[in-house]
């Protein structure tokens, strides 16, 4: 039903166009310039944005955005975010191209994924996945204003979703975060491959996004808390990491000093 663009914004991020005939939408437009090229090129009229988190790299280009094309702003309610019109706490279903003449316009679920910061939101609809930073290509985001317990459940909730779903992240931190995920299962020959699949995108300049959910849960270290060999790395570095949010703590301290 989509056509999902990556559009490269900054260094590493990702903004997300999705294009629905001659209708369009964004997540997280943290820089307009991009945006309203691609918008031109495809002539395309911008009908919503989504914004994950308050982060300047995801906003930034909201208020010109909305100011030039009238997009409706859907956003965390809890937080700071320029131009929203249509707040969301979590548990909404939303139709962010109602109106826009599209007849069968989808729904979005609207999730509650605190952790990154406090009112951090994804977006899904069947196979598609846009969930900012709180899930990244075998990683995770850093717990700037959430706890470990927040994060971690939060990272449950997306995981849980079918396994054929796309993941689209908001940075390219694929090749990193491998790099820690294989320090953590070195015998995972799943990690091994992907590694491998992930080095050979980049090198022709690809982008490493979106993964699958079900690729995820086989690779990324902080989906797999639960798992024996994860657990005995997270207690090298935290002997009394046991459950699943302990482990994850031992294991985000661990990434944020790798």
């Amino acid at each position: 039903m989509f056509e999902v663009i990556p559009i490269p914004a900054f260094r590493d991020n990702y903004i997300w166009l999705l294009r629905q005939g001659k209708s369009a939408l964004v997540v997280d437009p943290g820089d307009a310039a991009p945006v309203l090229a691609t918008l031109d090129r495809l002539g395309l009229t911008l009908r919503a944005i989504l914004v994950t988190h308050h982060h300047a790299d995801h906003q930034g280009g909201v208020g010109e955005l909305a100011a030039r094309c009238g997009a409706e702003v859907f956003g965390p309610a809890a937080e700071s975010i320029t131009a929203l019109t249509r707040p969301l706490a979590g548990g909404e279903t939303i139709r962010p191209l109602a109106g826009a003449g599209d007849a069968d316009d989808p729904d979005f679920a609207v999730l509650a994924v605190p952790g990154h910061t406090r009112g951090h939101l994804a977006y899904y609809r069947k196979g598609l996945l846009f969930c900012g930073d709180t899930l990244f290509g075998a990683g995770c985001g850093r717990l700037f204003e959430g706890t470990p317990a927040q994060m971690a459940a939060s990272l449950d909730r997306l995981a849980a979703l079918p396994g054929d779903t796309a993941v689209h992240c908001a940075h390219e931190y694929t090749e990193q975060n491998l790099r820690f995920a294989l320090a953590v299962e070195p015998d995972n020959p799943l990690l091994r491959r992907r590694v491998e699949t992930v080095a050979a995108l980049r090198a022709r300049g690809l982008p490493s996004v979106p993964s699958t959910l079900a690729e995820e849960r086989a690779t990324n270290p902080f989906l797999r808390c639960r798992e024996p060999a994860v657990i005995a790395a997270a207690r090298i570095r935290a002997p009394d990491a046991a459950d699943p949010v302990t482990v994850f703590a031992a294991l985000r301290a661990w990434r944020n000093g790798f």
